[in-house]
């Protein structure tokens, strides 16, 4: 399967975004996406991460409307009026602030995920054992 029928299958709510949109956005983050550290889950990262890309830029549909919209979660925290409350979770304190961005997206967690499934991070404390 490629990218953009991964794209058309898990991004249902792009579905007005023509396919040369899409191969713009593909070319967009390739670099960003390791096919040798992906492997066989290359197409679906890539995929996940245009998705993600794609919603932060404001593409897809939004049942909240305009108070939905990824902006309005890093100004506001919550929306009451009346007995009606809507509130919008920006806690990133489980990912890393380079990766905080792809938290806010179902998709971007989803890359997330699957960046995990095939690259260890290695973690240096900065000790050395004396010899």
């Amino acid at each position: 399967m490629t990218a953009i029928e991964m794209i058309r299958l898990v991004g249902t709510e792009f579905k007005a975004v023509s396919d040369s949109v899409l191969e713009q956005w593909l070319e967009f983050v390739s670099p960003m996406v390791s096919k040798k550290q992906f492997g066989k889950l290359y197409n679906q990262a890539l995929a996940l991460l245009v998705c993600h890309k794609l919603k932060m830029a404001g593409h897809g549909e939004n049942p909240l409307g305009d108070i939905g919209t990824i902006g309005a979660g890093f100004a506001v925290s919550s929306v009451s009026e009346g007995g009606s409350s809507v509130s919008f979770g920006a806690n990133q304190s489980s990912n890393l602030a380079a990766d905080a961005e792809l938290g806010l997206t179902a998709y971007g967690v989803q890359f997330l995920q699957l960046r995990r499934m095939v690259i260890i991070p290695i973690h240096c404390s900065g000790e050395q054992e004396a010899w």
